[in-house]
């Protein structure tokens, strides 16, 4: 039953995408002006709270906000602080998995990962223990480090120079991991330690648990600007081909398979009320930033490192839910 449900989504979204594509992008105008708006509107917003489980992530000024827009022909509209480097965190799986996509087919995700969401949190052990997938999806942290694992690399260090390359591709600029960051993040991984081991034990994971999860970590250690993970979203968007280095990086084809587990799983156990609001395929990450996609046409991306409860950022997701209502970015709308 779970399978039927994902392939009508898929097929869904499949016929979305030419729709979209044959639209048109709103006016330069409108999307400065909505851009503007967002920032505006939710700057003094205080809720929310760091990242405190991680200890760099806690010290990061909780007032830096950031919007960005960028087009699939490569247009930039931003507002606030959209050229601070911060911790790309989770929002790194959906590039992760474009990789795993790109050497040994999308059907690799589906066969050996998985595509359903948890309705639980993405570290839960609990979703690996009852789901018979276990590794579930590769955007909750079991299915993330499952997609490393099946990164084609001869040692650990080749893999994390083919993961970095591939975000570096994805925003057209070279991306670096800050050591920082990575010290601070493995100081505390015991628990996704735990969750590679346990992936291993069931077969799930494809390489050796203890240096999968390292080379995991200093993936979401890799720092990313609001502006260049706009670029990164915008190159979903524009069918895998980044609109400013025109470079693809995904296969056309894996794209709508990729978006269709952003839409159900890019918010792990908020998917669904992300999908009430916005409808757009998204992805979070506890650095603070948000990249949705709204494909043939742009990326969102909004950025400010205080969380709601569930891990997201609350203004980017406040930012994104204003500017999808300004601009009638919605898939589900057919107005």
């Amino acid at each position: 039953m779970k399978t039927i449900r994902l392939l009508c989504f898929c097929a869904l979204v499949c016929a979305t995408l030419p729709v979209l594509r044959a639209g048109t992008i709103p006016e330069p105008a409108a999307l400065q002006k909505a851009v503007d708006a967002a920032h505006a509107k939710f700057k003094d917003e205080k809720g929310g709270a760091n990242a405190s489980y991680i200890p760099c992530l806690a010290k990061v000024p909780s007032a830096l906000f950031g919007v960005v827009i960028v087009t699939v022909d490569g247009k930039i509209y931003k507002a606030g602080d959209v050229d601070y480097a911060f911790a790309i965190e989770s929002v790194s799986k959906p590039f992760t998995a474009s990789l795993v996509m790109n050497e040994s087919g999308p059907e690799t995700i589906l066969n050996k990962i998985g595509v359903e969401p948890t309705g639980l949190p993405f570290n839960s052990v609990l979703a690996v223990e009852l789901e018979p997938a276990r590794s579930v999806n590769p955007f909750v942290n079991a299915g993330a480090m499952a997609s490393v694992s099946l990164v084609k690399a001869k040692s650990p260090q080749e893999k994390w120079e083919k993961i970095l390359a591939q975000y570096s591709k994805f925003a057209g600029e070279k991306l670096a991991m800050s050591d920082e960051v990575y010290q601070s993040e493995a100081s505390c991984n015991q628990h996704n330690r735990g969750i590679a081991e346990l992936l291993f034990s069931y077969n799930r994971l494809y390489a050796d648990p203890i240096e999968t999860c390292d080379v995991y970590t200093k993936q979401c250690s890799v720092l990313v600007t609001a502006k260049q993970l706009a670029v990164m979203g915008a190159t979903i968007a524009n069918g895998g081909v980044n609109p400013l280095t025109k470079e693809r990086c995904l296969d056309a084809a894996s794209v709508p398979k990729l978006l269709a587990v952003m839409m159900m799983a890019g918010f792990y156990d908020e998917s669904g009320a992300w999908a009430w609001k916005s409808g757009l395929p998204s992805k979070t990450g506890v650095g603070g930033g948000i990249v949705s996609i709204v494909p043939g046409k742009m990326a969102i991306v909004g950025f400010s490192p205080p969380l709601d409860t569930a891990g997201n950022s609350v203004r980017g997701a406040s930012a994104i839910h204003q500017i999808v209502a300004d601009l009638n970015l919605n898939l589900f709308n057919a107005q």
